[in-house]
């Protein structure tokens, strides 16, 4: 009889670039800093130890830093101690794989489980795979292939190192898991991965943050319009996001309701991104050259429990992006109980139930945006039962359903039989 597999009693978790700890809103900030965050403080709460290694970015900040019971973060060098562009990481991952070598013998730490998340975590994970000789999970949150192709701007698109070395790591981790369908078909069409390393796991929602409450109390707060629809964008300024869709959905909407509100909310923790000055100069001018400049709000990026209050004023969440890996800020919507309008593209088409929690549109089609969002506006009963269904299918996105998934996974890897049962495959060299 083989023996069973265990679960991990502490997990080495890898966020180089952007630890759990930053701030939403910023270039290099946004779900899977969310994603990693959760999934590492709810792991804690089922007795699985975790440590979430990124690269230092304050001098000032101590090494280790315990936010949750049995989850702590460690800050290690790779490169300037201050904020700089995800891919300049690249030139310091040898460091930070050394730093993290270095941490775990000095102080004795033994993990069963590296679990990666973006491809310059996966890379540091090859490499420590070697050494420390555990499985590997690797999750990529975005696909370099799949962002090519829906890139709006020359800006956008991904660099040729990211798709070579993003190969590499998925075709030698043990073990990968995609947030929707849709990134599972573009790991195996545009990277040819083995299909049976490939476990579907959403991202989560934490409903005790958004959670059904009362729009008008919401929008009190928010000093908005009691009597106007609302409708909301949550996200950074990027044209990949398609905001432009929404203005111009908005300003037909606008011919039957002449007062619409519109609220952008996302950008400017990063006021040194160019790249996000100008979208916000791009879009200002839309907004001006279509009347709708005393109708739109652009509005900081918001911490979790503020977004759960927009969320709940708007009347519907319109999310027109060209590329979606997942969307995790439409499962809050959802959960709040707003019906979406969204571009049926990526994790979007799966997370969405079409007629049922909000309508997918083709990308880009604005004028199809105006007639769902003028839908939902015109049918009280049918925002209301969108609004239902929507509370309903968040609940299959909560947290300990997605840990519970995780842990199966991870059971799956320390089994006898498993990966680390097997020779170790080689390393990609270093960058240099």
């Amino acid at each position: 009889m083989r023996a069973a597999a265990v679960v991990p009693h502490r997990v080495a978790m890898l966020s180089v670039h952007s630890g759990p700890l930053a701030a939403l809103g910023g270039r290099e900030t946004g779900g899977m800093n969310v994603y990693v965050r959760e999934l590492s403080r709810h792991l804690g709460q089922q007795g699985i130890a975790v440590d979430v290694y990124t690269r230092r970015q304050d001098p000032y900040l101590p090494t280790i830093v315990e936010f949750a019971p049995r989850v702590r973060v460690m800050y290690l060098h790779a490169g300037p101690a201050a904020p700089y562009e995800k891919h300049r990481a690249w030139h310091h991952l040898p460091e930070f794989v050394e730093e993290v070598q270095q941490f775990v013998a000095r102080h004795g730490l033994r993990y069963e489980v590296l679990h990666s998340h973006y491809w310059l975590s996966g890379w540091v994970a090859l490499q420590l795979r070697r050494t420390l000789h555990i499985p590997m999970v690797h999750m990529s949150h975005t696909l370099g292939y799949a962002k090519n192709a829906a890139a709006q701007q020359p800006w956008e698109q991904e660099p040729p190192r990211r798709l070579r070395v993003e190969r590499v790591v998925l075709g030698r981790s043990d073990a990968l898991i995609a947030e929707s369908p849709a990134s599972k078909h573009h790991m195996l069409q545009a990277y040819g991965v083995d299909p049976e390393k490939v476990q579907v796991i959403p991202g989560g929602v934490d409903t005790a943050v958004f959670r059904p409450q009362e729009r008008q109390q919401a929008r009190r707060a928010l000093a908005l319009d009691m009597d106007q629809p609302v409708l909301l964008f949550v996200g950074r300024l990027q044209p990949l996001k398609g905001i432009d869709t929404l203005l111009r959905a908005a300003q037909v909407v606008r011919q039957q309701y002449t007062s619409v509100q519109v609220l952008v909310v996302g950008g400017g923790v990063d006021v040194q991104d160019e790249h996000e000055a100008q979208e916000l100069r791009r879009l200002q001018a839309l907004c001006e050259a279509l009347g709708l400049t005393p109708h739109v709000r652009f509005i900081t990026a918001q911490p979790q429990e503020a977004l759960a209050r927009y969320y709940t004023a708007a009347d519907v969440f319109v999310m027109p992006s060209h590329y979606e890996s997942f969307g995790m800020v439409v499962l809050e919507a959802m959960a709040c109980g707003t019906p979406v309008v969204a571009s049926r593209v990526g994790g979007l088409a799966s997370t969405v139930v079409h007629g049922q929690t909000g309508f997918l549109v083709p990308e880009g089609e604005w004028q199809t945006f105006a007639q769902a969002i003028l839908r939902l506006l015109d049918a009280p009963s049918l925002h209301n039962a969108f609004a239902q269904a929507s509370i309903r299918r968040a609940q299959a996105f909560t947290w300990p359903y997605i840990v519970a998934r995780t842990v199966q996974l991870y059971r799956g890897l320390l089994h006898p039989d498993g990966p680390m049962s097997r020779p170790p495959t080689a390393v990609m060299p270093c960058p240099f």
